[in-house]
């Protein structure tokens, strides 16, 4: 099982290129797919999914190019996208029996599918219930059972957790680590708590390319040495967010504790603290945000 992009890149209307050059070899495991808001994590997410086609490079699923043979992977794909909606008046089970005859299950085989899949995502108890009446985690919840009617080899999630108030989102990342074992999950989110405990391997995209893609014990590496943490006065904060890359600040009675990630000491009283993800994210993005406005591609 494996699933390797060589070289995608999407364009489109008006000469924007919303993917470039993207090269990434996928195995087995929770692979988080970080980046912010127009990064190209959603484009990339529809090509893998067969919505749309890369306009250079290609996408190979066990070997076989997916824009040519997409029934390859279709079969064995679950699809959970950012826009998933649902109809408002049936219920949950009538939902997703209908979502499996579109995909042509058996019928017969569907409904006991659903039954079991209905009680992995703890809604077994509210399968007769009109979906109108579901809170935004219990739709999304629906959603994952939908991805997973054909038992899927491969299954990609889109910004799942956006809107999820915070109990809802743990309890969608754990059912989506629980899910991984012998598949491929790929979680697309711009939030790295929800990819800090469950990923086996991390890819950041930013400006439509692939900054980093590695074991989040490697990522962390690469920032070690670089993370300080520096108490201020509160009336110094607003000049050290324009002068140094701050992932993260706190206010105490002694000031405010910011954490700076730079790789000099940015103050006398700072001290090196261990990193975090989310101190090696914000370190990636920073550089090619930094690189992208000297021009360098």
């Amino acid at each position: 099982m494996k699933l390797v992009i060589e070289g995608a890149s999407k364009q489109y209307a008006g000469k924007l290129w919303g993917l470039r050059e993207l090269r990434m070899e996928i195995g087995p495991g929770v692979v988080g797919l970080l980046g912010p808001n127009g990064a190209g994590k959603s484009t990339l997410m529809r090509i893998l999914a067969t919505v749309t086609r890369a306009t250079e490079g290609r996408v190979l699923w066990n070997d076989l190019d997916i824009a040519r043979t997409p029934d390859s992977l279709r079969s064995v794909l679950g699809y959970l996208p950012q826009d998933f909606g649902v109809y408002p008046h049936l219920t949950a089970r009538e939902f997703l029996e209908y979502l499996a005859a579109a995909k042509g299950l058996d019928a017969a085989a569907a409904r006991r599918r659903i039954d079991e899949l209905l009680g992995v995502v703890n809604l077994g108890e509210v399968r007769d219930r009109a979906l109108g009446g579901f809170s935004g985690g219990m739709k999304q919840r629906v959603g994952i059972a939908q991805a997973l009617l054909n038992d899927p080899e491969l299954l990609i999630v889109d910004e799942p957790t956006a809107g999820l108030d915070p109990e809802e989102r743990v309890r969608f990342r754990n059912l989506l680590s629980e899910l991984s074992g012998e598949r491929i999950v790929i979680l697309s989110t711009h939030i790295v708590s929800d990819v800090e405990a469950i990923a086996t391997d991390i890819a950041i995209l930013g400006g439509g390319r692939l900054l980093a893609h590695a074991a989040p014990e490697e990522l962390l590496r690469a920032v070690e040495g670089r993370v300080w943490e520096w108490v201020i006065p509160s009336a110094e904060l607003s000049a050290a967010r324009q002068q140094f890359q701050i992932s993260g600040s706190v206010r105490r009675g002694d000031g405010v504790h910011v954490r700076v990630v730079a790789a000099q000491r940015p103050g006398p009283s700072a001290v090196l603290v261990a990193p975090s993800l989310e101190d090696a994210y914000l370190n990636c993005i920073s550089m090619q945000r930094a690189g992208a406005a000297a021009g360098v591609r």
